[in-house]
Order: structure tokens, then sequence, then C-alpha cells
């Protein structure tokens, strides 16, 4: 390693050290490397910065943020955790199982993990804690659960590997549902066996097909949303974006005219917060894109693939290396800094060891959606300690067994890519 990537990589770390913001660190590093190390103009850095943000993939970005919003403001969010408690609330550990199914309805939606703590967490803790399950348990599946924000389509660290890669947004996708449900199923499973000899836990009576059938009619304008978004985009009736934008529009019209739970003054207050996120998450896709372009000049990611080159000769064991060096990340750097940094080093060694581009997008995610739920910076940690008034290591505790079952998919979905990979093919996103 020579001494500029030395210093680069010690100015990063000196700056995260000492708590400056993210995206400071990366546009720090990024004027200081070219200042230092290079004989280009700072103009180049300049047209960098704009050219990162003038990209019209960001746009469905930025209105799933919209539509995330608008959902939590009105009653939607309501609607699909009383369908959900309908449905399995009445089996043991049911209304754990009925969290972890409204977490992935509403990540179906939103595409962002702390989106789905902040909406869910308030209301589903506690409502566990006075049903009579252990606070443990509840705070380790309303920390990690809400992960399906970002594992379930659509995802906003999908999106940002799309752009940077160029692989089919859709068919990625299509990747996320099947170890997004066999998370569902792991901690559903795991909660029927927690509380099966349980009888002090309250349960739900047996719904009767007359009460199934009056939920879901209330909840039928909210479950249309998910079938909207998916159907519309891999139907072929509109992009990704213009779905984001048509499920804005839907929601908005569903709180305003049907559900009628939002008023139109709110709507400036929930477009303006939506601004100021967007805004946010720009500013951390900009400063990742310049100190990009600061390592591509350099030459750092080519001379990182030929050192794992000339070390590395398995896939088994590059995968697995990857994974670790990702949950690493995943504890200190969220997931859309990590993927906009990470993703241009990783991408030119997957030829090498024939490892598809769509799968590592499906790896990469997941890895970094876990880091939500993993100290020191786990933001998902820090929410729900919040909402229970529990400290970090408290929670920390109570979410292993939780990131046990999601690193265990995360190993299946790693070593059989045919398991994820099956479905976009299926519907003629290669893969």
């Amino acid at each position: 390693m020579e001494t500029s990537h030395i210093v680069i990589l010690l100015i990063l770390l000196g700056c995260m050290v000492t708590y400056v913001p993210v995206f400071m660190c990366l546009f720090f590093t990024a004027v200081l490397g070219f200042l230092l190390f290079t004989d280009l103009p700072l103009l180049l850095l300049t047209q960098s910065l704009f050219r990162s943000m003038d990209k019209f993939a960001l746009v469905v970005v930025l209105f799933f943020i919209l539509c995330g919003n608008i959902m939590t403001a009105g009653s939607i969010v309501d609607k699909l955790i009383k369908v959900a408690n309908k449905l399995v609330s009445w089996l043991p550990g049911g209304l754990g199982m009925a969290g972890v199914l409204a977490c992935g309805l509403f990540g179906a939606i939103s595409g962002s993990t702390v989106a789905t703590v902040v909406a869910l967490g308030g209301f589903m803790i506690p409502a566990l804690l006075d049903n009579g399950y252990p606070q443990k348990y509840t705070l380790g599946l309303m920390t990690t659960s809400p992960n399906l924000g970002v594992i379930i389509p659509p995802s906003i660290g999908m999106i940002l590997y799309s752009m940077i890669s160029n692989v089919s947004l859709q068919g990625l996708f299509l990747t996320g549902f099947i170890p997004g449900v066999l998370i569902m199923l792991g901690v559903c499973t795991y909660s029927y066996f927690s509380f099966r000899n349980k009888k002090e836990l309250v349960r739900m009576p047996v719904p009767s097909f007359k009460e199934l059938l009056l939920v879901l009619k209330e909840g039928f304008w909210s479950l249309m949303l998910p079938v909207i978004i998916f159907g519309g985009i891999f139907s072929g009736w509109f992009t990704a974006n213009e779905a984001a934008v048509v499920a804005c529009v839907y929601a908005f019209i569903v709180e305003l005219f049907i559900h009628k739970s939002m008023k139109f003054s709110q709507v400036k207050q929930i477009t303006v917060n939506s601004a100021i996120t967007s805004a946010t998450l720009l500013i951390i896709v900009a400063g990742a894109t310049c100190f990009g372009r600061l390592l591509t000049l350099q030459d750092i990611p080519g001379q990182i693939t030929e050192a794992v080159l000339s070390t590395i000769q398995s896939p088994v064991m590059f995968l697995l290396i990857m994974n670790l060096l990702l949950l690493v990340v995943g504890m200190f750097m969220d997931i859309i800094s990590a993927t906009m940094i990470l993703g241009p080093v990783f991408l030119p060694m997957l030829d090498a060891f024939n490892v598809n581009w769509m799968h590592f997008g499906l790896i990469l995610t997941v890895n970094l959606a876990i880091g939500y739920c993993t100290p020191p910076m786990g933001v998902s940690l820090y929410i729900t300690g919040a909402i229970a008034n529990k400290d970090l290591i408290y929670v920390s505790k109570a979410v292993i067994p939780f990131i046990l079952i999601q690193i265990a998919v995360l190993g299946l979905m790693t070593y059989l890519p045919d398991v994820v990979l099956w479905l976009p093919r299926i519907m003629g996103f290669g893969g």
C-alpha cells in the first residue's frame, strides 16, 4: 500500500472518530486528497459533486421517502398492522409474528429501515409489552424486523447499487423477495417455539371468516398500495421511477379522501419533512461520489482487486471474506455511504470469481441492513432503546437471536445463488 493511500485512510478514519458527520468526512478527505496527491483542479471535484446528484435514478428514492412519510402521518400503517394482527395473532407468539409481518408489508412500500422502525416501533413495542411478551424479545424483534424495509423491495440501498452498477433495478428488486420471506418465516418459527407452552401470554381468538373479511375490507386500500407498486413495475405499465410517483399520489388520495385521516394543512409539512430527509440523503451521495472519484484517480480499487486476486483463489473464500468485511463495515457506516463507496471497489473483482453482479447487490444490501442493528453505530438500536428507555448494551443483547436468523438467511443466499436469482430469471430480467 502506498503512502498516499495510508494518508487518505487515516484522514477518513480520523474524521469519523471525532464524530464529524459522514458526508463531511467524505468531502474533507476528498478535498485533501485532491490537494495533496493530484495535480488536478478542485473544479473537477465540484463537477463530480453536481453530477452525482443530477441522476434521474435518484428520483425514485425521493418519492419513496415521501410515500413512507405520508403513510406514517396517516392511517395506512394502522390498517396494515390490524390486518397482520388478525391473520396471525391467534397463534402462539402471534403478536410477535404480526409485528414482523407488518414490517414486511410496510417495508414493501417505504424502502427504508429507519422509517419502518419509527412507524411501527412506537405502536408495536408497547402493544407487545402490554400483552405479556418479554422485553428482550420485544426489543429484539422490533429492532431487527424493520431491516425488511431495505431487503424487501423497493429498497433505497438496491436503487443506489443499481445506479452505480447498471444492473436491472427491476431484477434486483425481485432478488429481495425470497430472503425477505425467509427472514419472516424464520422469525415466526422462532416466535412459535419460544411461546407455544406459555399460557400466560394474551392470545387473540381465532378469527371467523366474517371477521377476517371485515378487516381485509377495512385494509383494502392500504393493501393495494404494494400491489400497485409491484404490479405496475413488473407488468411494464410504468418504470420504478414512475411507480414511486404513482405510490405518492395514491397514498395522498387514500389518506385525504378515503380514510380521511389526513388534513390538507398537513400536506405542506409532510412534503417539507420529506424534502429535508431527501436532502440529507443527496448530500451523502454527493460526498461518497467525490470520495469515490479520488479513489478512482488513485487507482485504489484496481490495486485492491490485484491484491485480492493474488491471495484468494476460491470463490467460496472470497464470498466469506466479503460477508465478514461488509458486516463489520455495517457496524460503522450507513447503507447509503457504504453502497456508494464500496460498490465501485468490489465490482471489478466479481467477474474474476464468477459472482453475479445482481447477486452481489443483494448480498451487499442484506449485510448493510444487518448493520442497522449492530453496535456501535446501529441506528435501529438507538431508536428502539429510546422508545423503551433502555441502553445500547441491553438492546444489543436483545437482538442476538434475530440477527442470527438473518445471518443464516444471508449464508443460504450467498452460497445458493439460484435460490434468489430464479425469480428475476423467469421474469426475464437476467441474473
